[in-house]
């Protein structure tokens, strides 16, 4: 006898609809995601993701954000029922790095998976390969799979991703306008809203701390925007504002020392989270009080900054717009339909008690 196997909510919400389709009781389009989660009393997130299988099946097609799915023809899901092996190449392994980055991933992890392909992370990280172009090649080329997806790969990694022919989707990372499928926040508007708003509070020693690859070989969009925007305020720019460091515990704190020592900054605009979390822990213990003596700006978009009070000021943009982006992006590979779009998503500055304006010493 074969053991009964429990289907989950997102595999009972597409049976609904499949069921649905084939009697007719849709015509042309299906209702909003809204509408049919109410219809089935289920998550909206489940009823997102049944969706995207059927989309993936060739059941239904997307027609672009805030459109209702278009019911395909019958006969045309067999065409795109093929499974794709899709590895994912992460930045870093470790949960701590970036916690919300690794949500992201899990959840484009669930929507593929859903939608009937075999999704996998690459052995190692890029930063256990220590960056080494020609280590993580190897890595991809041996994972022996159909798609690629890169988390936050360098220019050099993914300049030679877009010479292959297997497709490739940069999730954030820095295409420079190579034919390559790239998608995340717009950041670059945001860190320009950041340091406008640091400006008007008076300050002009501002400090932006990112990853390498994000400055070298070239500056990232973000880098140059926060750049031109000081410049555009008379104020003169340098190594000073966008430092070099050793992407490490150790590095970081090395920098901040330095920083604080020679010229104290008045503000400091961090990338990720747990640095965040670094600089606050350091700034404590060198009795440097945020806002009073320092401001400061996190252009991440974590949950775990709600719980700050008064609160960090941050970026802040949609993650679910980035899953159905890699998504839809998988199935037209399925389909054989070559994707090479730059698709980013909206993010904002939302100022919080952690900026404040400049205060005389």
């Amino acid at each position: 006898m074969q053991p009964i196997r429990l289907l989950s909510a997102v595999e009972q919400t597409a049976e609904y609809l499949r069921k649905g389709l084939r009697e007719g009781r849709w015509c042309g389009t299906l209702p909003g995601v809204v509408q049919l989660a109410t219809e089935c009393d289920v998550a909206i997130r489940s009823m997102r993701a049944a969706l995207q299988q059927l989309e993936a099946e060739g059941l239904l097609s997307a027609r672009g954000l805030g459109r209702s799915r278009s019911i395909a023809a019958p006969g045309r899901s067999k065409a795109s029922r093929r499974k794709l092996r899709v590895a994912i190449l992460r930045h870093d392994t470790r949960l701590a790095d970036n916690p919300q980055t690794s949500l992201v991933l899990v959840e484009i992890m669930h929507a593929l998976e859903a939608a009937g392909h075999a999704v996998y992370f690459t052995k190692k990280s890029q930063l256990e390969l220590k960056h080494d172009v020609r280590h993580t090649i190897n890595q991809l080329t041996s994972a022996s799979a159909d798609a690629w997806v890169v988390e936050a790969g360098s220019l050099p990694l993914l300049e030679w991703c877009a010479t292959q022919p297997t497709p490739c989707l940069a999730l954030y990372g820095r295409t420079g306008g190579l034919p390559l499928a790239r998608t995340g926040p717009d950041s670059a508007s945001a860190t320009r809203a950041a340091t406008r708003h640091l400006l008007e509070l008076g300050h002009r020693r501002i400090v932006l701390i990112v990853r390498e690859s994000y400055r070298k070989p070239t500056r990232g969009s973000g880098e140059r925007a926060f750049l031109e925007e000081l410049a555009a305020h008379g104020v003169p720019t340098g190594e000073y504002n966008l430092p070099d460091w050793e992407e490490t515990p150790k590095g970081f704190n090395h920098l901040l020392e330095a920083l604080f020592q020679r010229t104290p900054p008045t503000a400091l605009i961090i990338d990720e989270t747990p640095r965040i979390f670094a600089a606050l822990d350091f700034l404590c213990r060198h009795r440097i009080h945020v806002p009073e003596q320092v401001s400061l700006v996190s252009i991440d978009c974590d949950a775990s900054l709600d719980w700050c009070y008064p609160g960090i000021a941050h970026l802040r943009w949609d993650n679910s717009l980035i899953v159905r982006r890699v998504a839809r992006w998988v199935d037209a590979v399925r389909k054989g339909k070559p994707d090479r779009k730059t698709i980013n998503f909206p993010a904002e500055f939302l100022p919080c008690g952690s900026t404040s304006p400049l205060r005389k010493r």
